[in-house]
């Protein structure tokens, strides 16, 4: 069993060094017969930013095979909600057990994903390069 992810999409836009890539990502039971009749399907159209030394070879329209590792995802995950999720309860653990204040201890644990996803923002480039897609051939 391959540990990749895979989608297919259209080309949408091609800049220096950058394919942007539409997908379609689909619920499991978008595919089925009767998703029209049921409130559970659904389907968005997103969009991927892949980055590519070579653009010539792509044109707006082609479709082609996007796709990461298993690997990428669970660091994205763990960097998008895991590492903030242990952080807002290990604050508000703290604070309360400091100042027995629960609003205190509230507002302390929201506020500590502000410095948080500031630095993940500051290091977005970095991080973009670890955790990419590629253009299957």
């Amino acid at each position: 069993m391959s540990n990749k992810i895979r989608h297919e999409g259209i080309v949408d836009r091609i800049d220096a060094g950058c394919v942007h890539v539409r997908i379609l990502q689909t619920s499991a039971c978008a595919a089925c017969k009767v998703a029209g009749y049921c409130n559970a399907a659904e389907s968005k159209e997103k969009m991927i930013d892949v980055f590519q030394t070579d653009t010539s070879r792509f044109h707006v329209g082609d479709t082609v095979l996007v796709s990461t590792s298993g690997e990428v995802v669970s660091k994205a995950l763990l960097w998008a909600f895991g590492i903030p999720f242990i952080l807002v309860v290990a604050v508000l653990v703290f604070v309360l057990w400091q100042t027995g204040n629960e609003g205190i201890a509230a507002i302390s644990g929201l506020l500590v994903l502000l410095p948080y996803y500031a630095l993940l923002y500051l290091l977005r480039h970095r991080m973009r390069r670890q955790m990419a897609f590629t253009i299957e051939d």
